[in-house]
């Protein structure tokens, strides 16, 4: 593929909150604060690995917002399509620890700043200089008008000729049902360049419980999609387009420490490679690389490496399970 030059990240950005000590979330008297959002983690992943990014977002003119400003400031994140709110305020996150399974979460994002992004917000941006739009479905959850403004990113996205990606990243609690959660996400899939399943996401939007990346990637296709990529855990990753199809097998990880943000890992490896010019099984993966190293890290964006890193990791890894 050819290279291609910067990317805009549109979505919800929150204040994180999370909890120095383990234990349930009503029970924790302190906590670390940072930035939360699957659109925020794949916005650092790719300017780590030195890509221009801007983040396309609507934030509360208030002390939450004004620290995520901050934090994208210095993460090197432009913020020249982020606008401010007078009326709303910026939503956040509680999130626990915990040193087995996932962590509990808590959500203060019902009537945020984000989720009065409308169409018309979206008319506004400037898309100049950027051949790259990643989006994941958690937006489209937040209102009816966040809704219509994610229809009208890819639409914008279309008339500027860029690259358009999309991440299911369902969130059941956010909708109405899951009906019309999986009606949406199956139209956009056949709007999109890129469609990024997970195999669990997979299985439930195709009504398909028992079906393998394989074939969640096969019923994408034949709905009209592009290219699926179907994430699988520490089994990799199933790809499906016109030209190619295959499967690339991911890394065994030791000792996992917190999965939030592995999947936003994987966009970050498999966008940043096809805009480098690299195939799609490079790009792939890159994907499950950099899946597996943020898996290893606490903080949902933490683990995100540096070229320096990524290099480092895949030449040990590879090198390593060629002589096991």
């Amino acid at each position: 593929m050819k290279k291609m030059n910067g990317i805009v990240l549109a979505g919800e950005p929150m204040a994180l909150l999370m909890a120095k000590l383990e234990g349930p979330l009503d029970t924790v008297t302190e906590y670390s604060v940072g930035v939360a959002g699957a659109e925020f983690n794949v916005a650092v992943g790719m300017v780590r690995l030195k890509h221009k990014v801007a983040y396309a977002t609507k934030l509360g003119n208030d002390p939450f917002g004004k620290f995520i400003v901050n934090e994208m400031n210095k993460n090197g994140i432009s913020t020249e399509l982020t606008t401010f709110s007078e009326q709303r305020s910026t939503g956040m996150m509680l999130k626990g620890l915990t040193s087995v399974g996932d962590p509990q979460i808590a959500y203060f994002r019902k009537g945020s700043a984000a989720s009065t992004l409308s169409p018309e917000d979206i008319d506004r941006l400037n898309f100049d200089g950027f051949d790259v739009l990643h989006m994941t479905g958690i937006t489209a959850a937040l209102s009816d008008s966040a809704r219509e403004a994610t229809r009208c990113l890819i639409k914008r996205g279309r008339e500027h000729g860029m690259l358009i990606s999309f991440d299911p990243n369902l969130r059941p609690q956010l909708w109405p049902s899951r009906k019309e959660m999986y009606q949406f996400m199956n139209e956009i899939a056949t709007q999109v360049d890129i469609f990024f399943p997970g195999i669990g996401e997979g299985r439930q939007m195709a009504e398909l419980p028992n079906a393998t990346a394989e074939e969640i990637c096969s019923f994408y296709r034949r709905l009209g999609c592009k290219l699926v990529i179907t994430k699988d855990g520490s089994a990799g990753a199933f790809f499906d387009c016109e030209q190619e199809r295959g499967c690339v097998p991911g890394f065994r990880v030791d000792h996992i420490v917190d999965t939030v943000g592995a999947g936003d890992g994987f966009a970050t490896g498999v966008l940043s490679a096809l805009m480098e010019g690299l195939t799609l099984p490079e790009a792939v993966l890159r994907g499950n690389a950099i899946g597996a190293i943020q898996v290893m890290s606490r903080g949902d964006n933490d683990g995100l490496p540096t070229r320096e890193e990524l290099e480092y990791f895949l030449r040990n890894k590879i090198k390593k399970e060629r002589s096991a």
